[in-house]
């Protein structure tokens, strides 16, 4: 009898100790799964929107095919390269594009890895960079690099900072920011530090872009606290502006009346 309940005992120990290692383990390994809800579409999908449009592809380092789409204004002043959310895919970005295709501006949204028609999964943050990278390069052989407005909207926010940061764009434009997406992360969302794998330094990369930086923020903002663009401003340079958005969330800020008029002003 003894020698079983030492047996039961063990095997309680080991499970007791068990549980949590694999919880974090499961944690590292599928962050990806935690931090990105892409909506993936067929490989024939077809776009439908009501302004004119074009289908771009994009081969990555690695050979992976990424889709983008190019919206086209009447008389184009230039081009925003959007970089979009954790969630769903540019089908969703129609009404989003169509504000500054009414400005004059085309607007280029680029689906990353397994989003859309993108092939491939996200396996790491300096792959999103050198995807971006590659998209930004194309978009040059377009647009004269003084005529691309970066753009980046909550996770993509960073991926738009460090972007800009090490090229030459006229103009960077954040819609609800993260301080660091490891702030975001392991201060609201209590994941430990030693296992992101994720950091996307937002701040660090801010202090390296030449271009003005406009930040767009809500109040009421539940996902990205608006905390993050203040410590943000606290840092900022001489040209930069933070523009707060009252009452709004962290969803349909393009939507926002104070945004669309504020946007408009920036564009022209």
């Amino acid at each position: 009898m003894k020698k079983r309940k030492k047996r039961i005992i063990a095997i309680i120990v080991t499970v007791i100790i068990a549980i949590p290692i694999i919880f974090l383990g499961l944690l590292y390994f599928y962050q990806e799964k935690l931090f990105f809800h892409p909506v993936k579409l067929g490989a024939n999908y077809a776009f439908e929107f009501d302004q004119k449009f074009e289908e771009i592809y994009i081969q990555s380092d690695d050979g992976t095919i990424l889709n983008g789409i190019l919206f086209q204004s009447d008389t184009t002043k230039g081009v925003v390269f959007y970089l979009h959310g954790n969630a769903g895919s540019i089908r969703s970005c129609g009404k989003v594009a169509q504000t500054y295709t009414n400005l004059n501006y085309d607007i280029f949204v680029l689906d990353y890895r397994g989003f859309g028609k993108s092939e491939g999964k996200i396996k790491s943050e300096e792959q999103l960079y050198s995807d971006s990278q590659i998209a930004y390069d194309e978009l040059k052989k377009r647009y004269d690099e003084n005529d691309i407005i970066i753009e980046g909207y909550s996770i993509g926010t960073g991926l738009a900072s460090e972007l800009a940061s090490k090229n030459n764009p006229k103009l960077l434009i954040l819609k609800a920011p993260y301080y660091s997406f490891e702030d975001l992360v392991c201060g609201t969302y209590h994941l430990p530090e030693f296992l992101l794998r994720y950091k996307i330094p937002t701040n660090e990369y801010l202090e390296k872009v030449k271009a003005p930086v406009i930040i767009f923020h809500g109040t009421e903002d539940k996902i990205i606290n608006y905390d993050s663009s203040l410590k943000l401003e606290a840092e900022f340079k001489e040209g930069d502006t933070l523009i707060t958005l009252e009452d709004q969330g962290h969803g349909n800020i393009t939507s926002n009346e104070s945004y669309k008029t504020e946007i408009a002003k920036i564009l022209e």
